[in-house]
Order: structure tokens, then C-alpha cells, then sequence
């Protein structure tokens, strides 16, 4: 018995030894599976977000070159416009300087006008709009002010007369409109 008690604890000892370093493995695989599984759940989100990321920065991309074209296929005439208001305002210094009561002149002022008219339909066609602001407040936006006279017939910083027209193309200012504004007297 005293060789039975000299090996059972020796026994027991040898038992409990391998048990203990399983134990300690099994613990760590978990913890390092958990760990592992902790870095894929984090890596897969991080992913996710880079993914939804790029899809947004995609369909802003898309979004401005839409904008982009639009804007380039409304203001195209921008610069044909601009150089065809001379044109219009050459026809209008001429019939408000010419002799309407010669009756030698009436066929020529009848085609003066037939041309402006037929040039402003076509630019109010391609949204080119005149800006006849004559008694509206003035506008520094739309308003490019010559002079200042003292008026007591009209409100103060209000225009009283349009020296040159001013015109937008789609809204956008294309010239501005040189006007005189009254002040107080």
C-alpha cells in the first residue's frame, strides 16, 4: 500500500499536469479565436464603410458631371449672345435716332425694325431675356448705376431711366443694364 500511496500521488501529479497545460491551450485558442473573430467583425465593417464610401463619392462624381453639362449646354450661347447685343443695340440707336416722319426712310426704318425684332425673337427663343428695370428699386446685381439725379417725382434709389438694356441668359446675368437712379433732392 505505501508503494500504492507512493505512486497515486505521483500518478495524480502526472494527471493533473497535462490537464492544466490543456486547459491553458484550449483558453488561449479561444481567446485568440475570439480575437481573431473580433478583428475579422472589424475588418468586414471597415470594409463595408470603405465600400459605402466609394459608392458615394461615385454617384457625387456623377451627380456633378451631370451638372457640369447641364450648365456647359445652358450657357454654350454665352459668349455669341453677349457679342449679338451689340448687334441689337446698334438696331435700337438707329430707329430711335432716325426721321420717322420721312417718308423716304419708312421702308428702310420698317426693315431696321423687322431685323430687331426678328434678332430678339430669336434670342428670347435661346432664353436670352432683356432687363428693363425702369421704377423698380435698384439692383447691384442686375443694375450698373451711371449717374445719380435728384428726383422728387420718384422714390429714392429707385431707376428713372435705362441708358443701356441689361440681359440674362437662363437667369444668369449675361450684361448688366446701365440705368440712372434717383436720390432724394
Amino acid at each position: 500500500m505505501a508503494e500504492e500511496q507512493d505512486k497515486n500521488p505521483i500518478e495524480d501529479e502526472a494527471q493533473l499536469e497535462p490537464e492544466a497545460p490543456e486547459e491553458a491551450v484550449e483558453s488561449n485558442e479561444e481567446l485568440s479565436l475570439e480575437a481573431q473573430l473580433e478583428a475579422a467583425k472589424q475588418e468586414a465593417a471597415d470594409a463595408k464603410e470603405q465600400a459605402l464610401r466609394a459608392a458615394a463619392e461615385a454617384q457625387n462624381a456623377r451627380r456633378r458631371a451631370e451638372k457640369d453639362a447641364e450648365n456647359a449646354k445652358k450657357f454654350a450661347l454665352e459668349k455669341f449672345a453677349g457679342d449679338m447685343l451689340t448687334v441689337v443695340d446698334n438696331l435700337d440707336r438707329a430707329l430711335s435716332s432716325a426721321d420717322r416722319s420721312n417718308d423716304d426712310l419708312k421702308p428702310m426704318l420698317e426693315g431696321v425694325d423687322l431685323t430687331l425684332k426678328g434678332l430678339t425673337d430669336a434670342l428670347a427663343k435661346h432664353n436670352v431675356e432683356a432687363v428693363d428695370p425702369t421704377g423698380e428699386p435698384f439692383n447691384p446685381e442686375y443694375h450698373q448705376a451711371m449717374a445719380m439725379v435728384p428726383s422728387p417725382d420718384a422714390e429714392p434709389n429707385t431707376v428713372i431711366e435705362v441708358m443701356q438694356k441689361g440681359y440674362t441668359l437662363n437667369g444668369r446675368l449675361l450684361r448688366a443694364a446701365m440705368v440712372v437712379v434717383a436720390k432724394a433732392p
